[in-house]
């Protein structure tokens, strides 16, 4: 009876998570057309959905990592972040939250770390490639930045920031000042 009770609920899961990943395919397609005025409605429902890590408790811990982060409070945020990276190791979000704190400290190479184990749990995810390049861009790798910069816009064009970046390194390479 367990077995049978086990595989319904992983059955129920798999399907979950493919329903799950099905919508957001569908958020992004929305995301990513041009002219399209719903954009911030599927960008809320994509970080909404980025948010939720299945448990209660870590969902907590990222809340908590970002409010301190919010009130400038690094060293809570950077330890409530890595608490939650630590237990859920598999949540892009807590990655993405605790590069954020690195960064803010000026930890540019955790913060990157970070940013890079975030990416390789979900590649598009937008916001943390528009951090790269705030990030490369800091550290004079215009190169770089331009580059995550413009691999975010591919996802998302509609960020401001990541299109105020890409403009202000293309006139960099030009000779243009600002």
């Amino acid at each position: 009876m367990r077995a049978i009770f086990a595989c319904a609920v992983l059955l129920w899961a798999g399907f979950s998570a493919v329903a799950q990943d099905a919508d957001l395919d569908k958020l992004f397609a929305q995301l990513a057309r041009p002219g399209n005025d719903a954009w911030r409605i599927a960008e809320a429902d994509i970080l909404r959905e980025w948010s939720k890590s299945g448990s209660p408790a870590m969902d907590l811990l990222l809340k908590r990592g970002e409010e301190a982060l919010d009130m400038g409070d690094l060293d809570a945020a950077m330890g409530h972040l890595t608490a939650l990276t630590d237990h859920a190791p598999d949540f892009a979000a807590g990655w993405q939250a605790r590069a954020a704190a690195f960064a803010s400290a000026g930890y540019f190479g955790p913060a990157a770390a970070d940013l890079a184990r975030a990416l390789e749990l979900e590649p598009r995810h937008f916001a943390a490639l528009t951090q790269l390049g705030v990030i490369l861009e800091e550290m004079e790798d215009y190169e770089g930045a331009l580059a995550a910069y413009r691999e975010s816009l591919k996802i998302h064009p509609h960020q401001q920031e990541a299109r105020d970046g890409v403009a202000r390194l293309e006139k960099q390479q030009t000779g243009t000042d600002i």
